[in-house]
């Protein structure tokens, strides 16, 4: 049977003081490896407990203990990544509400010590994009062209179409290098229009980009925010350096290649569940999954302090990879 440490021990009693002091009682373990389940529910009963973790977490042994699990398959993200979806998928399982608070546990410096316990308001957590993780990876790519194209991305994926979701890529920056990767899947719904009539600042050309969307194929967009292109085959040359999470397919390997082989950056849409990825230099940088209301933005700039424990802020404060 795997032990219950002593550092998991205090970590949960931490997390205990924390939720008493502002009256949650939704919590939420990020463990790396299994422990004894039994013990630790016997710890936590009092509360609403949600146990995320890969594989090697061994949570069939805690589903068995009666807690809600959430399977994550992002083994090699940055710990914000993983915490950020553990939150999206209890809320999407509603194991907690999209406004509640909750108190999370997890390894934010050691990889398979819980290290770190934060207190996380839901709706300012996962209602909020920031332009810090763009500034990072936009390159040559205002940010607000980026912020346009993420955004209607996101409703594409919230949305879908007709009651079908829809998955599409969207290819940002440096056109005329991406241009020349691309080739026409067949007809071309925006060549001939004027360059007025193909800005996503546009209302109308935005909700016109949803319909192209069904289509096959990619939307090449310009620095400036103009559609290029649409319905476009991507065929970049290989790379020996890209290396996409599994379960991605033909787009995503596209994109990947794509932004290896140019200055753009690209964002995606599966087709299956709506997921968001922003795709930079060939890897994926951040993924967001579409709640069914909108995302809001927050400027980095404008941005408050970060808390302290004393009022309300995290224990320690989690590193972001």
């Amino acid at each position: 049977m795997a032990k219950f440490s002593d550092q998991l021990r205090a970590f949960c009693g931490l997390a205990i003081q924390l939720a008493d002091l502002h009256h949650v009682d939704s919590l939420l373990l990020l463990l790396e490896r299994p422990t004894d389940w039994a013990t630790l529910h016997e710890t936590l009963k009092a509360y609403n407990v949600v146990i995320a973790g890969d594989v090697d977490a061994g949570l069939v042994a805690a589903a068995e203990e009666h807690f809600d699990t959430i399977e994550l398959d992002m083994p090699e993200s940055p710990v914000y990544e993983r915490l950020t979806q553990a939150l999206l998928e209890a809320v999407a399982d509603e194991h907690f509400k999209a406004d509640a608070t909750v108190v999370a546990a997890y390894c934010g410096f050691e990889s398979t010590t819980v290290d770190t316990v934060s207190l996380i308001r839901l709706d300012d957590h996962l209602g909020r994009l920031t332009v810090r993780d763009f500034r990072q990876y936009a390159g040559k790519v205002p940010v607000e062209t980026l912020k346009l194209v993420v955004d209607l991305a996101i409703e594409i994926g919230r949305e879908g179409r007709e009651g079908k979701s829809v998955g599409t890529l969207f290819v940002v920056g440096d056109h005329r290098k991406t241009l020349t990767y691309c080739r026409p899947m067949g007809f071309d719904p925006v060549r001939g229009y004027k360059t007025s009539e193909r800005r996503l600042a546009d209302a109308k050309v935005r909700e016109g980009v949803k319909e192209i969307a069904q289509m096959d194929g990619a939307f090449i967009v310009s620095a400036d925010g103009v559609v290029v292109a649409a319905a476009q085959h991507i065929s970049a040359p290989p790379s020996d350096d890209i290396s996409l999470p599994k379960g991605l397919g033909a787009r995503h390997w596209a994109a990947a290649e794509v932004t290896k082989g140019s200055a753009a950056v690209a964002v995606s849409v599966s087709s299956s569940g709506g997921t968001v990825r922003v795709i930079h230099d060939g890897d994926v940088v951040l993924r967001i999954e579409p709640f069914r209301r909108a995302m809001k933005w927050r400027d980095f700039d404008n941005e408050p302090a970060a808390k302290t424990p004393s009022d309300g802020g995290d224990v320690k404060p989690p590193i972001k990879e």
